[in-house]
């Protein structure tokens, strides 16, 4: 490692300072070891191309000596950290949309090499074409991490007891219908007797993974109250807790980075996609884009919103509007429908932090 640290560090102050400056995008493909750049001038030859360690002193010695140069990357795993390292010198950072870059991933030719030098044409061309992401901050990063870690606790133990039910049924029996949880109390007495040695441990483990999850209910709960006051507002949505919340608000990061509410359907992938050409337009599904646990997250609000213990709303109202309209998939269609709006909804309450009217329309055609 340190003899391509050293590599790396000679070629770049070997080039002169009007060699450099003639550089104007630089193009990195991200690795998880080795990331490979290139660097372009004004008209679009190669100035230099190396490989660099995909370490944080290696990215300090190259990067730090340069001026202010433009970089693209793709989102990755290494993305974050990379992006506001570069920023931190001065660097405009573009960091692209690797889902549309078609261009990349589908290349027949695709090597780190070429992926580098992709990126910088782009760079140096269009930057619109890269389609760039904003990365949260370290801070919200650590604050999301604790949420999904939940998530994948719950997933753990969503999988255990969906196990437990299969292995019981091919021995006549059946686990009562309870959630996950609640199987640790319920389920000894239906499991039969030769499987008692090999269901135990895992009646052991529900129950330490619920506990963990109880703990992380716990620190959600007080990071919603002491750190995002605001998500106080998005809270008044009966269906809408402290998780739902705050995962919304650290996914978007900055209410300010839409102009309109409307578009948080779009960019959490709940609006339908398109495929339109000449005349022809074709329906299609959601577009499934932007965050899937936070769609996640909506939909299941939403499923509570139009299920026996919602609240009359607006958005109930528009749901069960949707699904009475039949056809096939009509439940599915209206619960997508109100996670949309609930999406939309929750951006404008954060924004405004206005109290939250249930029957807004209703109060609206009583005044008309």
């Amino acid at each position: 490692m340190a003899k391509s640290i050293s590599r790396s560090q000679l070629n770049a102050t070997r080039m002169s300072s009007s060699v450099w400056q003639k550089v104007v995008a630089i193009g990195i493909d991200l690795g998880d070891r080795f990331s490979r750049w290139c660097a372009l001038d004004g008209e679009g030859e190669v100035v230099t191309e190396e490989r660099v360690p995909t370490t944080r002193p290696a990215m300090t010695k190259l990067f730090s000596l340069m001026d202010r140069k433009r970089i693209a990357l793709e989102t990755g795993t290494h993305s974050p950290w990379v992006s506001r390292l570069l920023e931190s010198f001065g660097h405009e950072v573009l960091v692209a949309n690797s889902r549309k870059l078609q261009l990349i991933s589908k290349n027949r030719q695709k090597d780190d090499r070429n992926d580098a030098r992709t990126l910088a044409r782009l760079a140096r061309f269009d930057t619109e074409l890269l389609y760039p992401v904003r990365h949260r901050s370290q801070t919200a990063q650590s604050h999301l991490e604790l949420v999904r870690a939940r998530d994948v606790l719950v997933t753990v133990r969503t999988r255990v007891a969906n196990h437990l039910r299969g292995a019981v049924k091919p021995f006549g029996m059946r686990l009562p219908s309870c959630s996950p949880g609640a199987l640790v109390k319920k389920a000894p007495a239906a499991i039969p007797p030769e499987l008692q040695t090999a269901m135990h441990p895992l009646l052991d483990l529900i129950k330490t993974l619920s506990i963990q999850i109880s703990q992380y209910d716990r620190q959600i709960e007080r990071l919603a109250e002491n750190e995002y006051a605001t998500s106080q507002a998005l809270r008044q949505i009966k269906g809408v807790g402290a998780l739902t919340a705050l995962a919304f608000m650290l996914t978007l990061s900055d209410a300010s980075r839409f102009r309109r509410s409307r578009s948080v359907g779009a960019w959490l992938g709940l609006t339908p996609a398109r495929h339109d050409s000449s005349d022809t337009q074709t329906q299609k599904r959601i577009s499934k884009e932007g965050d899937h646990y936070v769609r996640r997250l909506l939909v299941g609000s939403a499923q509570y919103i139009l299920g026996p213990f919602g609240d009359d709303c607006d958005l109930r109202r528009h749901g069960l509007a949707i699904a009475a309209r039949g056809g096939k998939n009509a439940k599915r269609r209206a619960t997508v429908a109100v996670a949309r709006k609930l999406g939309v909804l929750l951006h404008r309450l954060w924004v405004t932090q206005a109290i939250y009217v249930p029957l807004r329309q209703l109060g609206a055609k009583s005044a008309a």
